[in-house]
């Protein structure tokens, strides 16, 4: 059965791939973001020939929520998501209070018009492990907050603030929280794509602190599937982790793609130090969606990194053009 879905934030790199899922299925995707849409190698909802069910409009959640809401009413989706954040860690150190503004009274503002929408099925707040801070062994939904950032103290603050609203109106939300996820399409400031990219350029890559930190690389097509069992049924209120069991550290990330590209890890990588409040490890239990909802992870990582080098190897021309750091927009 098709659905109409409001994406927020579909010009994210999980944003779109999500939305390229949802099109896959059949439903009908209407997606906002604050910036026009970007070029197509980073918008998966554009590749398969299926986005005749996708429309697009360019609105900010900071600035923008009243023409948003108009939109939500007239549309009467069933399911919000909202991918919209501030996200990077480091540079929240920069301008915190613009990561609190968008991460926090922002998103509340948005919640306290999303509430009053009676024909809303299901809001879908995907956020993020940041908020436990560096964790030893693998954690469940339950863990107590400790955010060891700005970033990650302002989605706490919008997380805490959220559950309060289940609890007195009985908001329809579920908290989404993934591990690291990678894919084609993906931001060029990742550690994936810019590795490979670093690889066929030529140019060294800079490893933070070594590479030493733990993660868990999931692939955007399992954290989508994941996200649409969540939004359909998923137990609001409830939090739901997405994630694999397959821990490996960053250097071993890029030791491996290195190997993928017969490249000498040694020649091709500059160790530098280490970025402020960086946590060490994210390991999600994901028991809980696999065992409620029956979700499984389809993609490997070796798998999952031979997609990411195809898509760079066919967009390699125009992303040699292109700005490869990080640029923060207010």
């Amino acid at each position: 059965m098709a659905n109409k879905y409001f994406i927020i934030g579909s010009n994210s790199f999980s944003g779109a791939s999500f939305a390229d899922s949802l099109l896959q299925q059949g439903h009908e995707v209407i997606g906002t973001s604050r910036s026009a849409e970007p070029h197509s190698a980073f918008l998966p909802y554009r590749w398969s020939g299926k986005d005749a069910n996708f429309r697009f409009y360019q609105y900010d959640l900071n600035n923008d929520l009243a023409p948003m809401m108009a939109l939500i009413k007239q549309e009467k989706p069933g399911y919000v998501v909202n991918f919209a954040a501030q996200s990077m860690v480091a540079e929240s150190w920069k301008n915190p209070d613009q990561w609190f503004a968008t991460n926090v009274v922002a998103t509340v503002r948005l919640h306290e018009a999303l509430r009053h929408c009676d024909f809303l099925d299901k809001y879908v707040h995907v956020t993020t492990p940041e908020v436990y801070g560096s964790t030893d062994g693998f954690i469940k939904e339950d863990t107590p907050f400790n955010p060891s950032t700005p970033y990650a103290v302002s989605r706490a603050a919008s997380d805490m603030s959220l559950k309060t609203y289940f609890d007195a109106y009985g908001f329809p939300v579920v908290f989404t929280r993934a591990a690291n996820v990678y894919g084609p399409g993906q931001q060029l400031y990742r550690i994936i794509p810019r590795t490979i990219l670093s690889i066929l350029t030529g140019k060294k890559l800079q490893l933070h602190g070594g590479g030493h930190s733990r993660r868990s690389f999931i692939h955007m097509r399992d954290v989508s599937s994941a996200t649409i069992k969540i939004a359909t049924e998923g137990v609001a209120g409830q939090t739901y982790h997405i994630s694999t069991d397959d821990i490996v550290t960053v250097r071993a990330l890029v030791e491996k793609i290195c190997a993928k590209l017969e490249v000498d890890f040694d020649t091709c990588v500059e160790v530098v130090g280490e970025r402020l409040g960086k946590d060490a490890a994210y390991m999600l239990d994901s028991t809980k969606l696999r065992s409620t909802l029956g979700w499984k992870d389809q993609v490997g990582l070796d798998d999952g990194l031979d997609d990411c080098i195809e898509w760079v190897k066919k967009n390699l021309d125009e992303m040699k053009s292109m700005h490869w750091d990080y640029v923060h927009k207010p």
